[in-house]
């Protein structure tokens, strides 16, 4: 017991090392480049789409609502990550304090888990909308919206609370260096002097209850979509329903698929390499693609693009010099 808590003391105050993404500084240069320029762009097309919703009076209306809100998470869920990613690319020394670890962890499950349940709620939304089109205003009213969004914040809020209390309330020992470029579940527990049965159970039966629950309201409300718009007897009906979903079911496979595989897997195969490649995929990639994926397929999101372009060009100073 008093090893435990030695370890445990140590722990607390001493940083964690990162393992990062490479050691070769020709390597390192090039994915700072890389990762940049991936933030930016996402913190870029994220803030495009928020702009979007607020100027564009086409836009409001709850899918557009969640879509927001949607992008305001991205941004602080990938801030969460690339800015330490980058600090590491460039120093030395790769570490992370003890508590700035577990703050990390925290802000990572809390924005993950609120973004499952928002995919839930944008999920519904367009079953409202396509199923009970007549009833859509009266269900999908500011309130309903708002409350949806904030239940989803609770949700993730108590669920990462839960993860980040269970996992730094284990001993940590040896060389107390994680294999990833960011605190997360899989390595930490790696890292654990003790058995940590118990903190793969709660991430089973807590962060798989949590992500497992959002992902059959998900499916529901797609089961109930698709067999509307199959009874649909317009070609061209069934095909505009059916491109107002398809965004948010490849934003949902990305985000998903990714995910569980990283989670829902015994101790023994975390902190693989090719893990790293994975939890790119849903903190930084991800992120970096939601804002194309709804802009690209949806004409709405581009008209408004298009008209805020437009009054940006002709309050330009510069627009007097172009003849």
């Amino acid at each position: 017991m008093n090893s435990a808590m030695n370890n445990e003391t140590v722990s607390r105050n001493t940083d964690f090392l990162l393992a990062g993404l490479s050691e070769i500084p020709e390597i390192k240069i090039f994915l700072f480049v890389v990762f940049l320029s991936m933030y930016v762009i996402t913190l870029a097309g994220n803030l495009a789409i928020i702009l979007a919703y607020n100027v564009s009076l086409n836009l409001q209306n709850p899918m557009y609502f969640f879509l927001a809100n949607f992008s305001v998470l991205e941004i602080f869920y990938v801030s969460s990550t690339a800015p330490k990613i980058l600090s590491n690319l460039v120093s030395k020394y790769k570490s992370i304090p003890f508590y700035s670890c577990a703050a990390q962890l925290y802000c990572i499950l809390f924005l993950a888990g609120t973004e499952f349940y928002i995919l839930a709620a944008m999920a519904y939304d367009r079953y409202i909308a396509i199923c009970q089109p007549l009833l859509y205003s009266v269900i999908m009213n500011k309130i309903a919206c708002i409350q949806l969004i904030i239940g989803s914040w609770f949700i993730g809020a108590a669920n990462a609370l839960i993860h980040t209390t269970f996992t730094f309330s284990v001993p940590f020992c040896g060389s107390r260096k994680i294999n990833g470029f960011f605190c997360d579940v899989p390595v930490l527990l790696k890292l654990a002097c003790n058995d940590t049965w118990l903190n793969e159970l709660i991430v089973f039966i807590f962060g798989g209850g949590m992500s497992t629950g959002s992902l059959i309201l998900t499916a529901i409300s797609y089961v109930k979509i698709i067999k509307t718009i199959f009874n649909i007897h317009s070609v061209s009906g069934r095909k505009k329903a059916f491109s107002t979903c398809t965004s948010h079911l490849i934003v949902v496979m990305i985000f998903y698929g990714s995910v569980f595989f990283m989670y829902l897997r015994p101790k023994s195969s975390y902190g693989k390499d090719e893990d790293k490649l994975v939890s790119i995929m849903y903190t930084i990639i991800a992120p970096l693609l939601n804002p194309f994926i709804y802009s690209l397929r949806n004409q709405e999101v581009k008209t408004a693009f298009r008209k805020i372009l437009s009054r940006i060009f002709k309050r330009s100073p510069l627009k007097g010099l172009v003849k």
